[in-house]
């Protein structure tokens, strides 16, 4: 049986690992320790684009003497917290909006304005891929929002999606920091955990960073969508007007542009699962944290996982406190609705079920949000299978449909938490007694 804190611990354990990767303490500690970003009495032009962004302006305000001499800052909701001279726009995210498009003109106007000798400084958080958006020219916005609604269904990973996004921007992909004179100094919280780990070139679509992807790997990408009819046809034309060199390119690594930028990685998934593990074992758990990534399809993943934390929890006569992160991903063939991490969560319900020890496991989204709803990911247990019996509901028949949010609703399983003004990707949390 579960023990009646089983709950409690497992919401105080995830608010935890959610509070140690909060823009406010991430930038502090960024700036409370290393190479400060500005130099006193120097002009700089200050830029936040993300879905921390309005978290890491109030703290910049709060904990930087010398006021930028311009800021502008993106964000997923409208101004709150930010201070009054910030240019604020509220984007669109995970598909870019027309206020996304008129932000990328203001940032890239602001950096073209910077001096030889000023600075640009920019806080880059997730999110900022769709809430920086200026299309290259022949492509609209409602033909960049289709083409990134069909990667997104079609369940493309973030750098395979970023990697066209790049090559159909003019600010993305190193091209914010080239329109800048003077230096360019970024300050990144990491939302990406494969292939390459907290890959510079994919945070953000890396805009102040080199970007090794081509035109070429875009073509590819984009060639290999199921549903070819949802690629408009001036998307097709760019990139193989790229692939065959007639465009362009983004800044490559060694590119003079880029010798002016410096960039500094303040927050990831692995400070997330470090601030869940101090409050673990100060709850008495024996802690694991697994390392590598919790990747693939979610529902897989979420059936898989429990194996995971089975053989993590071998030999530990309990409690333990079994934690991951990761970012899965959906193939969406149903007409439902949910998030990666509630389809997560319903993919394990059944192994949960068959499992020889009692679990109590979760997973959520850090920035507080999962897909287009208002949870930030789900709970299942080993009683859970049982519960959807008895009142009828089919987790199989949800799943087919994709519609995790439901079957969650209905089982009264859904977490929600809010929007957190960060995100380090998702955030698992399993105990096992």
């Amino acid at each position: 049986m579960l023990p009646s804190r089983a709950r409690d611990d497992l919401a105080a354990i995830t608010a935890a690992g959610l509070a140690s990767v909060s823009a406010s303490t991430l930038l502090r500690r960024a700036l409370q320790g290393g190479d400060a970003p500005v130099t006193p009495g120097r002009p700089y032009t200050l830029v936040a684009a993300g879905k921390a962004s309005a978290a890491m302006l109030e703290r910049w305000y709060a904990l930087v003497a010398d006021l930028p001499h311009r800021a502008i800052g993106v964000g997923t909701h409208d101004r709150h917290r930010v201070p009054d001279d910030v240019e604020w726009y509220t984007g669109g995210h995970p598909t870019p909006t027309p206020e996304s498009v008129a932000a990328a003109d203001a940032v890239l106007a602001a950096a073209r304005a910077v001096p030889a000798d000023g600075r640009l400084v920019v806080l880059l958080s997730g999110g900022a891929s769709a809430l920086l958006c200026r299309p290259v020219e022949g492509v609209s916005l409602a033909e960049k929002q289709q083409v990134t609604r069909a990667l997104m269904h079609d369940g493309r990973a973030i750098d395979e999606l970023n990697c066209v996004r790049k090559h159909l921007s003019s600010i993305k992909g190193g091209r914010l920091a080239a329109a800048c004179q003077g230096d360019t100094v970024t300050l990144a919280i990491s939302d990406v955990v494969a292939p390459v780990e907290d890959d510079p070139s994919v945070i953000g679509s890396g805009p102040t960073v080199p970007d090794p992807s081509t035109f070429g790997d875009a073509w590819r990408i984009v060639s290999g969508v199921a549903d070819a009819a949802a690629v408009p046809a001036s998307v097709r034309a760019w990139l193989e007007r790229g692939s065959r060199g007639e465009v362009a390119e983004s800044p490559k690594p060694g590119d003079p542009a880029m010798r002016r930028s410096r960039y500094t990685l303040i927050g990831t998934r692995h400070v997330a699962m470090a601030g869940a593990a101090e409050d673990a074992r100060r709850r008495g758990y024996d802690v694991v944290v697994m390392a590598p990534p919790v990747l693939g399809e979610a529902r897989e993943a979420g059936a898989s996982h429990v194996d995971a934390v089975l053989a993590a929890a071998n030999g530990r006569v309990g409690p333990v406190c079994v934690i991951s992160s990761g970012e899965t991903t959906v193939t969406v063939t149903g007409k439902g609705r949910g998030g990666r991490n509630q389809e997560f969560v319903a993919g394990a319900i059944d192994a949960l079920s068959r499992a020889p020890r009692p679990i109590l496991l979760s997973s959520v989204g850090t920035d507080g949000i999962d897909g287009p709803t208002d949870a930030a990911g789900a709970w299942a247990d080993t009683h859970t299978h049982g519960v959807a019996t008895a009142i009828g509901v089919q987790v199989d028949r949800y799943l087919a449909d994709n519609d995790a949010y439901e079957l969650h609703r209905r089982l009264g399983t859904l977490t929600r938490t809010g929007p957190t003004d960060t995100n380090v990707g998702d955030l698992q949390i399993s105990l096992v007694y």
